[in-house]
Parts: C-alpha cells; sequence; structure tokens
C-alpha cells in the first residue's frame, strides 16, 4: 500500500469518526436533533395536508418497491455488464458477490454501535402514520432505525462503482443513493441523522480500509478464480 493511499484512509477515517462523534458526544445530539426535528415535522405535518406528497410517500416506501431500487442499481451494472468479454464478465460477477459480502459484513459491524433508538414516528407521541392514513401496509416505523440500512447498503454500492467503475459510475450511483434513502426519512422510518451520519460514517470508515487496500481485490480474485462455469480460469 503506498503512502498516498493510507492518508486517504486516515482521512476517510478521520471525517467518518467526526461525523459520528459530532452527533453522538452533544447532549441530546445537539443541533443534529434539531435538524432531525424540524426535517422530521416538515414533512408529517404535509403528509395530512397533501396527497401528492402522501401517496409518493406512501409508494416509495412500499416494500416491493424495494425491488426498484434494486433494479436501478442492476441497470448500472448491466451497462457495464453488456459491453464485457464473457471474462470480464466473469469477473463483474466476482465484484458483485464481493459487493453483498461487503454490504452483509459491513451492516452487522454497524450494528456493533452502541446506538439505539426508535424512528421518529415512534419517538414523538400524536404524528400521521402513512400506513393509517393510505392503508398501504408501508415501512413507516422502525424500533431501532440507527444505522441505516437501507442507506447503507445504497452507499456500499456507490463505493464500489466508485473503485471499479470510475467517476461517472459513482455519480449515478449517488443519485440512486439520494432518489432511495430519501424516502425513509420522509416517511418518518428514519432520521435524517441515521442515514447522514450512521450509514455514511460506517461507510466512510469500513470501505475505505477495504476498498483502497488490496483487500476486495483478493477477494473478487479468489471468487474468479473459484466460481464455476465455462470460463474458469484453468489455474
Amino acid at each position: 500500500m503506498r503512502a498516498n493511499q493510507l492518508i486517504t484512509i486516515l482521512v476517510l477515517n478521520a471525517l467518518g469518526l467526526a461525523l459520528f462523534f459530532s452527533w453522538y458526544l452533544p447532549e441530546n445530539h445537539g443541533a443534529w436533533f434539531t435538524l432531525d426535528k424540524n426535517l422530521f415535522y416538515w414533512f408529517n405535518e404535509r403528509l395530512a395536508t397533501n396527497k401528492a406528497l402522501l401517496w409518493l410517500v406512501a409508494i416509495t416506501n412500499f416494500r416491493p418497491f424495494d425491488a426498484v431500487s434494486l433494479l436501478a442499481m442492476g441497470a448500472l451494472y448491466y451497462s457495464f455488464w453488456r459491453r464485457e468479454t464473457p471474462q470480464g464478465r466473469r469477473r463483474l460477477l466476482a465484484i458483485g458477490i464481493a459487493m453483498l459480502l461487503t454490504a452483509v459484513v459491513l451492516n452487522q459491524l454497524g450494528h456493533l454501535i452502541p446506538v439505539s433508538h426508535p424512528s421518529p414516528t415512534k419517538y414523538f407521541p400524536d404524528v400521521h402514520h402513512v400506513t393509517t392514513l393510505t392503508g398501504i401496509p408501508t415501512k413507516d416505523a422502525s424500533s431501532d432505525s440507527f444505522p441505516g440500512d437501507h442507506g447503507m447498503m445504497l452507499m456500499i454500492f456507490a463505493s464500489f462503482m466508485l473503485r471499479y467503475f470510475g467517476v461517472r459510475a459513482f455519480l449515478i450511483a449517488v443519485g440512486i443513493v439520494l432518489i432511495f434513502a430519501t424516502p425513509r426519512i420522509m416517511i418518518g422510518a428514519h432520521w435524517f441523522t441515521d442515514v447522514a451520519v450512521g450509514s455514511l460514517s460506517v461507510v466512510l470508515v469500513g470501505t475505505s480500509w477495504w476498498l483502497i487496500t488490496p483487500g476486495s481485490d483478493w477477494l473478487v480474485n479468489i471468487l474468479y478464480r473459484a466460481l464455476p462455469g465455462k470460463y474458469k480460469p484453468a489455474n
């Protein structure tokens, strides 16, 4: 590992830790709580009066809608897949599996953080629940919303796009993160900081040690050689 890579890792770790502790250390989370509360009530109050917003939030937080985010990520991945040789596609499959394994491990590690709190729809009394307003069984509450799982998975995808497919793919992936993580905040299933602090801090620390070091390439190469198929390398 080169010196500039180590510096990049340390900077990303410092940013992630600073972000987390700026939220974790102040009493009642300081200014972060004010921002969280204001954002939650801004959306929650409008859910009862703005039918277009209500149904947008309901549809985008209906469980089967999660498949749309998978399709969006899959479409971006497929744009690289279709241009590859059979050997290149085998490598893309290895990268995809490595990405999934990374997401599972980081998600588990993220939940080891000594923080547990309910979503704002469970924390504040007398609030509007989208499921009640529409009759659609939406993801509008959580007993433990920190860090945001959904946002973390999307951010890990974006990190892999940057590492293996370049800045343009990363920027598209960031758009996917914003489009599909925001509805969880709008409906009140997550605080803003569950995603902007919790998910992001875990990803900044975790993926930097994995993607900037040879770690991810090591796993991808193992999978490339081990996966069955017509183009499996001889050695």
